[in-house]
């Protein structure tokens, strides 16, 4: 009875309805992240917000790609992609990465931590409902690239580009965004700007995966992106 008690407060506690207008001024990883660096530490989170439309195209479908690819279409859950998560082939060049939602993720950056337990995923699939139910996708999107990890203390896509390539992240290439998208597997041990190996592979196929589709040209970049006025 007390866990369902506490199942019911973790998930309905949250301020989740103000996101649609409210950027967080912090999240659940980044205090976290502070609290391991120490009180003492000189150490401090590196954010800079920058809203969906100031974001590369070409990183806003890596990531999507290679994290969600039925990102417009789901309610916050895939369970096939669960399930093809551990069928990831790069032999056959086909991209079949990531088995949480960017929506699920959302829910553990902004409010969770990074354990693994049942309690825990329960509260993750009650928080992912409230945002899909109270957000609209891009929104999600907007905030999820503004406070996933990309490196020790480098949160969103604007440190991130900056950080590891002296640019915006509106100024990322294809390739540098595609390097981008494929650490989000492991942001604090992956290092995007090395060649060779793990990162380069994944992102290659995701930039195969880009031209296939025609994203990576002329004003193509914008497809399968709703406008503003959208979803």
């Amino acid at each position: 009875m007390a866990t369902g008690a506490y199942l019911a407060w973790a998930a309905l506690t949250p301020d989740v309805a103000s996101l649609a207008w409210r950027n967080p001024e912090t999240t659940a990883f980044i205090e976290l992240r502070k609290a391991q660096w120490g009180k003492d530490g000189k150490k401090r989170p590196d954010q800079t917000w920058a809203p969906l439309d100031k974001i590369s195209p070409y990183l806003i479908q890596a990531v999507i790609i290679a994290e969600d690819d039925s990102f417009w279409s789901h309610k916050g859950f895939d369970l096939e992609a669960a399930r093809k998560a551990v069928e990831t082939n790069f032999g056959k060049g086909r991209v079949k990465f990531g088995g949480s939602t960017i929506t699920q993720q959302l829910a553990k950056n902004l409010f969770l931590t990074p354990e693994k337990t049942l309690r825990r995923k329960a509260v993750e699939a009650a928080l992912t409902w409230r945002l899909e139910r109270n957000l609209s996708k891009r929104r999600i999107l907007e905030i999820y690239l503004n406070v996933v990890e990309w490196g020790d203390g480098v949160f969103g896509a604007e440190a991130a580009a900056r950080r590891w390539f002296g640019v915006s992240a509106m100024d990322l290439t294809p390739m540098r965004a595609a390097r981008l998208a494929a650490v989000l597997p492991g942001p604090r041990r992956l290092n995007p700007t090395k060649d060779g190996g793990y990162v380069e592979k994944r992102a290659s196929l995701l930039v195969e995966e880009m031209q296939k589709r025609g994203l990576v040209s002329g004003s193509a970049p914008l497809q399968g992106i709703p406008s503003a006025g959208g979803l």
